[in-house]
């Protein structure tokens, strides 16, 4: 069985706005490319699949976007040739290498999960949050920014079960932030 693994940008009050933490440099943009080519798929709710795709989606001319730095073109090329599950109610299809997934999302994920293969990641917010009230995800990794924003949609807030978990890793950045992985607890 494959694990479904939980990344987010979180600042050290909690915020997951996309927006609310440190700016991507190179070293971050490493990191994230070498995560991502760590998954057989991304999992994906229709709001992160939106924003990810209008950031990341190679343009049909082939050339990225001017504004995009050289450093960045290694995880937009991941991320683009990535297999994505998009989980949506509202959504009437989808492309960009992307399958729409209907229906219960816990038997839908089961089943993802019980693929062969290296593991699923899962980003956003609203999905994963459904998801860890499943018991379903099997890692968590909170890259901690050094900021805090006051505002903004916080940490799997509304999580009614508390899940307890173990560290297993840390990775500290030249630009203070820290990454940390944890495993639920059995």
């Amino acid at each position: 069985m494959r694990p479904l693994r939980y990344s987010i940008n979180v600042t050290l009050d909690g915020c997951c706005h996309h927006e609310a933490g440190l700016p991507p440099d190179e070293e971050s943009m490493r990191y994230w490319t070498a995560r991502m080519e760590r998954a057989d798929a991304l999992l994906f709710g229709r709001v992160t699949y939106e924003m990810m795709e209008s950031a990341w989606r190679q343009p049909a001319t082939g050339t990225w976007p001017e504004w995009m730095n050289e450093w960045e073109i290694p995880f937009a090329e991941a991320i683009d040739r990535a297999k994505k599950y998009v989980v949506s109610s509202t959504l009437s299809g989808v492309d960009w290498n992307a399958e729409l997934v209907r229906g219960d999302v816990g038997q839908a994920v089961q089943r993802l999960k019980q693929e062969p293969g290296e593991g699923l990641s899962v980003g956003g917010v609203t999905l994963p949050l459904a998801l860890a009230a499943l018991g379903l995800i099997d890692e968590y990794e909170f890259v901690v920014q050094p900021v805090l924003a006051g505002h903004g949609p916080t940490l799997l807030a509304g999580l009614r079960e508390r899940v307890q978990l173990e560290l297993v890793d840390r990775h500290e950045f030249q630009s203070g932030a820290v990454a940390l992985r944890y495993r639920p607890r059995e």
